[in-house]
């Protein structure tokens, strides 16, 4: 045998990059590296010693000679306590060489069930294999409870690519793990697995190796013309226990759903559930983009909840990021003691906005780790679609920059072209491996084609927050009615370019934070004008063109901030002010989906005609909304607390019309002004229609009326 004293010194270290070229079976004889351990002996299947080992170097390393080689496995003296087990260096290659060289050529996007760690069995032996990138590594080591997080015992073995592997037997489900890495400059903090399926709670930081489970049942896909009434929920925060403790999945589920359900919403939207280290970045600062929250149930839970979320006909979409990541020093962050997943240069790899870090898109091995996240969450856990969290600030590269702050692409010009061209890739895949998947962008620019299709060189997603929309309208909904007059335009400009993407209108959480106020906050009068304005407000976005998003709480006029370490109130529910705003929202839902007026040309201007958009001093604003084949709808709000008699508007051709929503409604807890009965078309010209109503509108309030 050639003299090993060098490489027994460097496992002693942990500094051996390649711990499977001496350790385990070397034709007769066997090398065990057993730090601190008094005796090693090789048995058969029966536990029959085959051979006695000799300690052959320090502490820690064991030798024994077996005559002829044959199958053994370990038993360990651990100063008297006794471990037997199989030997981890006996094992072959674990990844195909045909994995490794889709990876390296980026399009190996099932990720999840690949690298990680993953329970199987080698012949008759369980165990669990890890699989890690770290390209720059000297050495990457499994550490654990079960080896006493002690980086030499488990070394892994280098493959192509930077990938390194090991099959550790008899680990299974629930054990607690991280890597050890030697990086360039010696070794780095523990870190959590990237592809790691289940997490500790924080501030625990360790991966832990995940139970499998078949995906839930699908949802089908919402066709483009349908409603899409989206709730948007923060998981932990939406209610809780008397002790403070969050609900659970299994309890969200029996809870949320049918709230949800009954409320009239198509689909739940989740804050992001990728389990994150700060609790009051509300998800928007990741670092395991394939595991659930673990403070809300295994990974089976979710999948149950989402499960449960199907079969009450609701889909589920989840708010993902990719544009950034926490630096954290167990996460992603110089991985392998380099820049791997970010940019080395700050100007373009750490986001001023959140002095967090940027993936770095013109990566192979970073795009494919971010699409490989993302069809995890659509194929193992059924969701019915992702948003993608501050696109506008992976387009540009000089978001939130001053002059010389950034670096120019390569002809000069600010647009992220790497960003760019992982996006549509993206989309792309999604639309080929999940059709139908809802993929809508968090787009606060007027970046042109974000819903186009890559292929005509737009970025491929299926909807884009309106932000435009819901930035000027509640700009003019907070003033007092007596000063509209001078705001009309902001209700109006949305339709200017209300068709040029497939908009959602987004009353999310961001507009209910950080002193912004409530959405029942913003309203300006007395209580009353403030729960009309609210009724009126929401009845405005429910007609207007564009899918909907509504935060939890607004539903029922929350009249605080929310604030993500308490449930929203739902005290507020035992009063009728309240439960008015809650029962208009599931009176809209209902209306919205019986009435294809108001879903089936959100994305054309067929489906709209201004009919009073220019009475800024009566603060009145009249549309007619348009089916592809049925009746249309007419819409008028009146933002002024002015009951309006006799206001006559010209409307589309039809002979009598009949009110089917008042947001005035006593049973809103509005004052019951409105138009009993049928109301029928005079032969008086107005508004350039030769038809014309004569209406009562109701005030601070909206009002729907179809023809008789």
């Amino acid at each position: 045998m050639r003299d090993l004293t060098g490489d027994f010194e460097a496992l002693l270290q942990g500094a051996h990059g390649d711990p499977f070229a001496v350790l385990g079976p070397h034709g007769e004889c066997v090398l065990v590296l057993a730090p601190g351990a008094t005796a090693v002996s090789l048995l058969d299947a029966r536990d029959n010693v085959l051979a006695a080992a000799d300690l052959v170097h320090a502490d820690a390393i064991f030798a024994a000679h077996l005559n002829p080689p044959q199958p053994y496995r370990l038993r360990i003296d651990w100063d008297g306590v006794i471990q037997i087990t199989e030997d981890p260096y006996r094992f072959p290659l674990l990844l195909a060489d045909e994995d490794i060289s889709r990876f390296a050529s980026g399009r190996h996007y099932d990720l999840a069930g690949w690298l990680g760690a993953v329970p199987m069995r080698l012949g008759d032996v369980p165990g669990v294999r890890f699989a890690v990138w770290a390209p720059n590594a000297r050495r990457v080591s499994v550490v654990g409870d079960f080896n006493n997080w002690d980086g030499r015992r488990h070394p892994m073995r280098r493959r192509d690519a930077g990938l390194w592997e090991i099959f550790l037997p008899g680990l299974g489900v629930g054990v607690a793990y991280k890597y050890e890495i030697l990086g360039p400059n010696g070794v780095l903090p523990q870190k959590a697995d990237p592809l790691a399926r289940q997490a500790e709670v924080p501030s625990a930081t360790a991966s832990i190796v995940a139970a499998a489970f078949a995906p839930p049942p699908r949802r089908a896909a919402p066709e483009p013309d349908k409603p899409l009434l989206i709730y948007e929920v923060h998981a932990p925060s939406w209610m809780r226990h008397v002790g403070g403790q969050s609900y659970d999945w299994a309890e969200l589920a029996d809870r949320l759903v049918p709230y949800a359900a009954d409320l009239g919403f198509t689909h739940i939207e989740l804050l992001p559930v990728m389990n994150h280290p700060f609790g009051g970045s509300w998800g928007y600062q990741p670092l395991s983009q394939f595991a659930p929250l673990p403070a809300l149930g295994k990974p089976e839970d979710f999948a149950a909840f989402v499960g449960a979320c199907h079969a009450a006909g609701l889909g589920v979409i989840l708010d993902w990021v990719p544009g950034h990541f926490p630096d954290d020093p167990h996460g992603l962050a110089q991985f392998d003691g380099t820049h791997l997943y970010e940019h080395q240069d700050p100007r373009e790899g750490r986001h001023p906005d959140w002095n967090s870090l940027i993936y770095n898109f013109g990566r192979t091995e970073v795009r494919e780790f971010l699409i490989a996240s993302a069809l995890f969450w659509l194929e193992q856990y059924s969701v019915d679609g992702l948003r993608v969290d501050a696109v506008a600030s992976m387009l540009y590269r000089d978001y939130s920059r001053s002059s010389g702050e950034w670096v120019p692409n390569r002809y000069g010009g600010r647009e992220n072209l790497e960003a760019i061209s992982f996006l549509q890739e993206l989309s792309e895949i999604i639309a080929t491996r999940r059709p139908g998947a809802l993929l809508i962008a968090e787009e606060s620019t007027a970046w042109p084609g974000v819903t186009q299709s890559a292929a005509k060189g737009g970025l491929g997603f299926t909807h884009k927050w309106n932000m435009g929309w819901m930035h000027d309208t509640l700009q003019y909904i907070q003033q007092d009615p007596l000063y509209r007059r001078y705001h009309h335009d902001e209700m109006t400009f949305g339709l200017v370019y209300a068709f040029s993407e497939k908009f959602v209108l987004p009353i999310s959480h961001d507009e209910l934070v950080h002193g912004k106020g409530s959405l029942l906050g913003r309203m300006p009068g007395d209580e009353w004008q403030r729960f009309a304005n609210l009724r009126a407000y929401l009845t405005f976005m429910w007609t207007h063109p564009g899918k909907k998003l509504l935060f939890m709480g607004s539903e029922f006029g929350q009249p605080s901030e929310w604030n993500h370490q308490a449930e929203i109130p739902w005290h507020l529910l035992q009063y009728e002010t309240h439960r008015g705003v809650q029962g208009l929202v599931r009176q809209l839902n209902a209306l919205l989906k019986a009435e294809p007026a108001l879903y089936e040309r959100d994305f054309t201007p067929l489906g709209f005609q201004w009919l009073v958009g220019d009475d800024r001093d009566q603060c009145v604003f009249a549309y007619a909304r348009f089916a592809e084949q049925g009746p249309p709808l007419l819409v008028v709000c009146n933002f002024t607390p002015v009951v309006r008699e006799n206001y006559r508007i010209g409307v589309p051709d039809s002979v009598a019309w009949r009110e089917v929503f008042n947001s005035d409604a006593i049973g809103f807890g509005g004052s019951g002004v409105g138009n009993a009965g049928i109301r029928r078309t005079e032969p008086e010209p107005s508004h350039g229609r030769p038809g014309s109503l004569c209406l009562t509108l109701p005030p601070l309030a909206g009002i729907i009326l179809r023809p008789a």
